[in-house]
């Protein structure tokens, strides 16, 4: 798996529930890309506050976690607006990034199928880990609700991870709605992500 990052044109904020309206967009500009086992959309960097709208920074990027032999069709993206609702995000050029296999791994969010209990949530997540054969530290972040629909997880750190456990998470991810944004992991140096605001 590879992140591909597109530059954003034009485009100043974005609501700030446009998680689901970015999926849906992205699902009809390539079809193919929901059916891909861990392909995901990171989350867009905006603007922390309570407003409809949501503020986009110059540097955030619209980035699509993939395999690599996907890269160059996702990349005729460049230059497609995807509509949600009242903005349009028109994207620029893409650049491939490739995923690094640090021994601690950050997901700004897991998604929580079990409530919003955090022990309940461990326990899933060291389910899932067991069943990929997979041992490393888990440190649970804030709790989110991130829509109206009842989307909602934690933040999420792995420690401890060998180097092929953490490129089987790179490429795997953890839970569900990736293309909501949820479990993608990325490589992080320290434990002081866990909670920060997004």
């Amino acid at each position: 798996m590879i992140d591909l990052a597109f530059a954003l044109q034009d485009a100043t904020s974005v609501p700030r529930q446009h998680r689901r309206a970015l999926a849906a967009a992205l699902a009809q500009a390539l079809p193919w890309l929901p059916t891909l086992p861990g392909a995901g959309v990171h989350r867009l960097n905006v603007s922390a506050g309570g407003g409809a709208q949501a503020l986009l920074s110059g540097r955030t990027r619209l980035t699509l976690r993939l395999p690599r032999e996907r890269a160059a069709a996702a990349a005729a993206l460049q230059g497609q607006a995807l509509d949600l609702g009242p903005v349009r995000l028109r994207l620029g050029a893409p650049q491939l990034r490739e995923l690094l296999p640090h021994g601690t791994l950050y997901a700004h969010l897991v998604a929580a199928e079990t409530g919003a209990d955090e022990a309940d949530f461990l326990a899933a997540v060291q389910a899932e880990l067991d069943a990929l054969g997979l041992a490393c530290r888990a440190i649970c972040g804030r709790h989110q609700a991130l829509d109206e629909d009842g989307l909602h997880g934690f933040s999420l750190m792995l420690d401890g991870l060998s180097a092929a456990g953490a490129r089987q998470l790179l490429d795997s991810g953890l839970g569900a709605h990736r293309l909501l944004g949820c479990g993608l992991f990325v490589p992080h140096r320290s434990a002081a992500a866990v909670g920060t605001p997004h």
